[in-house]
């Protein structure tokens, strides 16, 4: 009994492991976020492994049947739409109950999108933080006058459309010369990375609208 943590590409099907490849076609079952997208990806590499859907509106009901499936001798990995499962996605509550029940887990090495955005910042990268999505509304302020005291780089996933706001809000809470970079469709074909102060950043994406994933860093307080 086993639960397999496979993390699958951010855009270019070529950064999926032979590892994962491999692990994805021989266990009993995949539970992928939403299998529509998951099944282009199987179908790519001829994985023919029967999938479900395991997402954040069905985690909290499924897990334990999942957990009784996985002791009844049911090999499972979980994939999501993009990256690794559990970073800003479905899978922390599973893990932690396949652990609590003294079920293996084995999370695969790859795609994750803060990592090259990180690396490509520029951006001392020693020491950081990675906050995934703010809030979007209660809290929101609250974290954004701790994080700017924070020392070490930050980073945050956002939407295209929530974008403006947040650059907005960094120039506010963080000053308009804090160091921003704002990495967007990483390993696709339109991938960019624009770099400069939070007003220049700010300003760029006020003429030029924002498509696709997008992965902010931001400089620590110096």
């Amino acid at each position: 009994m086993k639960l397999y943590i496979v993390p699958t590409p951010i855009g270019n099907l070529k950064d999926i492991t032979f590892r994962a490849i491999e692990v994805l076609k021989e266990v009993d079952l995949i539970l992928a976020e939403d299998t529509r997208t998951s099944g282009k990806l199987l179908k790519h590499f001829d994985i023919a492994t029967p999938s479900q859907s395991h997402h954040m509106h069905n985690e909290h009901k499924t897990v334990a049947n999942l957990v009784q499936k996985i002791k009844s001798g049911t090999t499972v990995a979980l994939i999501s739409d993009a990256g690794t499962p559990a970073i800003s996605d479905p899978g922390f509550l599973l893990t932690r109950a396949c652990i609590e029940n003294n079920i293996e887990v084995d999370c695969l090495p790859g795609a994750t999108a803060f990592v090259p955005a990180l690396v490509n910042s520029g951006l001392p990268n020693d020491k950081f933080v990675f906050e995934g999505f703010l809030p979007v509304k209660k809290g929101r302020q609250t974290r954004l006058l701790l994080l700017a005291e924070e020392t070490r780089t930050i980073i945050f996933y956002e939407s295209p459309h929530k974008l403006i706001k947040t650059l907005s809000n960094f120039c506010e809470y963080f000053g308009e010369n804090r160091q921003v970079t704002v990495s967007r469709e990483l390993t696709k074909l339109y991938e960019e990375t624009v770099r400069g102060t939070a007003k220049e950043v700010l300003e760029h994406y006020t003429s030029k609208p924002p498509k696709g994933e997008i992965v902010i860093c931001v400089g620590g307080k110096k």
